[in-house]
């Protein structure tokens, strides 16, 4: 039996990227997958290869930092369906301008918290419903490893991504006697058909010097940890911050230049 047989799955952000991955290896495993997006041409694409191998899906439009359309994705996805088993949060919009603490402006860092700290609360607020009434649920939430320390630049989004581990861990503490768990997948490099081309060499070559793996990750990566926290399997974990990073964050970071001068210890 397919491990998302019958359960119905809402993927914010599933137009382009690691959202693509996760709605389709959900839809290989049975889910009836919402695909949602500001795009309706991309979402689309995405639905008829979901339906094309076999599997079940629809696009709804969603746009994360308008709150009604968040609303009406629910009620809609609920009349169609009856329940929602699964909201996977993974809509944000990484173009948005950061920077140091010195160079942001008020409005950006308000419009990055705002794509993806708010947009992320306001969709578990909206679905949580809809769980209560069937008795059970799953949310899970797509972080970044840039919560995981400080960084040199991307400021509000690290404290954005922050935010989502703890929302992640209120919301799985909140509501886990009604049966209903969350858990934060923080993704490592992740490259996409999208942004193959626009991450230099230079950086690929940095974050690959510290991943144990010998490899960049992929959208299917993110969405098998996806599938197995959707899944029954996963019923005993709840308030997890998972990082699916080759283990780039597991390390001292001084492994790679001790690699490059060929030694263990200084």
């Amino acid at each position: 039996m397919k491990r998302l047989a019958n359960k119905v799955a809402v993927v914010t952000g599933s137009t382009s990227g690691i959202g693509v991955g996760i709605a389709k290896l959900f839809a290989s495993e049975g889910a009836k997958v919402i695909v949602c997006g500001r795009r309706k041409e991309k979402g689309q694409t995405v639905v008829d290869s979901i339906i094309n191998d076999g599997g079940e899906a629809s696009y709804h439009f969603m746009d994360i930092t308008d709150t009604p359309s968040i609303e009406k994705l629910f009620s809609d996805t609920y009349e169609k369906y009856g329940k929602i088993d699964i909201l996977v949060n993974n809509a944000a919009n990484v173009s948005l301008k950061d920077g140091r603490v010195d160079e942001l402006t008020l409005e950006m860092w308000d419009n990055i918290f705002q794509s993806d700290l708010r947009g992320t609360f306001y969709a578990t607020k909206c679905v949580l419903p809809y769980m209560q009434k069937a008795g059970k649920g799953s949310v899970i939430n797509i972080g970044s490893m840039a919560s995981c320390g400080g960084d040199l630049s991307s400021t509000a989004y690290a404290c954005a991504k922050a935010g989502v581990d703890l929302l992640t861990q209120s919301t799985a503490l909140q509501y886990g006697k009604q049966n209903i768990r969350c858990n934060c997948v923080r993704p490592g490099l992740i490259v996409t058909p999208e942004n193959d081309a626009h991450v230099p060499q230079v950086l690929k070559d940095i974050f690959l010097s510290n991943i144990m793996v010998d490899r960049y990750g992929c959208p299917e990566d993110i969405g098998h940890m996806c599938v197995y926290l959707a899944s029954d399997e996963s019923s005993y974990v709840t308030g997890q911050i998972i990082n699916v990073d080759g283990g780039l964050n597991s390390h001292v970071p001084t492994v790679a230049q001790f690699r490059q001068l060929n030694s263990r210890t200084w």
